[in-house]
């Protein structure tokens, strides 16, 4: 499994909430369960008190997409790095059941994560996974949806550095919303280039003279 793919824990655990809508999803074990995905073992260890926590870990890695997000990339790195140094990892070579084309194991390196507690678990593996992709990747490539009010978080994979939203839904969603504001204005200008014209017309002659 390449160290990549677990950056995608922090966008995930962060767009459990969304503050400009009021809106939360982490609020049962389950739901902290589901946020592992595939990796069960890990998603067992989940207890009542890994919710609490979960949220002050989101809290944190939302502070960091901010920074980035802002164009701070000094306070984006002191965030993470306070984060990476809380929750460390342990690094090993993996090689699962998988088998190269030759027979020999697919050798690749995994971040066990912490044995004794779901929420240090996931934190330190989520931190690891976008402290790798932030210096492989630049810093500007973490980022906050712009389709208001959304704000959710997203990784920027493209090759031009481009993206500005975090689906195809919301990028739709603010390409209307900036077509009608086009056209709405485009059409009090034409109202007000209007009333212009008709106030310079002069006025009809006096017929009684």
């Amino acid at each position: 499994m390449e160290l990549a793919y677990y950056s995608d824990y922090a966008v995930r655990l962060v767009n459990t909430e969304e503050p400009a809508r009021g809106t939360d999803s982490l609020t049962t074990v389950e739901s902290v369960r589901d946020l592992f995905g595939a990796n069960a073992q890990a998603a067992r260890r989940a207890a009542d008190g890994d919710v609490t926590r979960f949220r002050s870990v989101r809290a944190r890695l939302r502070a960091v997409f901010e920074a980035a997000d802002g164009g701070d990339e000094t306070l984006a790195v002191d965030l993470l790095n306070s984060l990476l140094l809380e929750f460390p990892v342990s690094p090993q070579i993996s090689g699962h059941d998988t088998r190269a084309e030759d027979g020999t194991p697919d050798w690749h390196m995994h971040l066990a994560d912490h044995p004794s507690n779901a929420t240090a678990g996931y934190a330190a593996i989520a931190a690891m996974g976008l402290a790798f992709h932030l210096t492989s990747h630049g810093v500007d490539r973490l980022g906050l949806c712009e389709a208001a009010p959304c704000r959710n978080a997203y990784l920027d994979t493209s090759t031009n550095r481009s993206r500005r939203y975090c689906s195809d839904r919301c990028a739709t969603r603010a390409n209307v919303a900036a077509y009608r504001a086009r056209k709405r204005l485009e059409s009090e200008r034409s109202d007000e280039t209007r009333r212009t014209a008709d106030t310079a017309q002069p006025s009809s002659p006096d017929t009684d003279r």
